[in-house]
């Protein structure tokens, strides 16, 4: 393997954790952790300091990842995205990937920036945003175990 490939893997690999780490953190810690904070009225030191930066990581991670598995792909971009033979199984996982990446860049970071307030929102838009951002944000990571299925099996099992 070209040390290249093993560059682009490796570091394909680590932003992917990254990403779906900072994703299972929102849905599983911080969701919660927000409405508590909420309740007790301790949660501006979140949505100040925590949930800006975790963001920042989150949306770079999600375009590292697709970038960087895209550029693995290489020559067998179209094959995978079109599911000719020998690329089904990568290519499932490559398209849940760029739904979960347009997902990001698309629905959740515009709406998060409505919700911490980055861009001015009314109280009416920012509930919307919240709502929209979640929902964006637990169909990622209801995608997110197929599609680490389907990558990992492109390479381990036959299909």
């Amino acid at each position: 393997m070209e040390l290249t490939l093993v560059i682009e893997r490796f570091l394909h690999i680590l932003s992917g954790i990254l990403w779906i780490g900072l994703l299972y953190y929102f849905n599983f810690v911080q969701v919660a952790a927000m409405k508590a904070a909420g309740a007790d009225g301790t949660a501006a030191g979140i949505s100040k300091h925590v949930a800006p930066r975790a963001l920042f990581f989150f949306r770079w991670a999600a375009l590292a990842t697709w970038v960087l598995g895209a550029a693995m792909l290489g020559g067998n971009f179209v094959s995978a995205f079109t599911f000719q033979t020998g690329f089904a199984a990568i290519g499932v996982g490559a398209w849940l990937g760029t739904i979960m990446f347009l997902n990001v860049w698309g629905i959740i970071w515009p709406n998060q920036k409505k919700i911490l307030g980055i861009v001015a929102a009314t109280d009416e838009e920012k509930n919307k945003a919240r709502r929209v951002a979640f929902l964006a944000s637990r169909t990622n990571t209801a995608l997110s175990i197929p599609m680490l299925f389907f990558m990992v099996s492109s390479a381990h099992l036959a299909f």
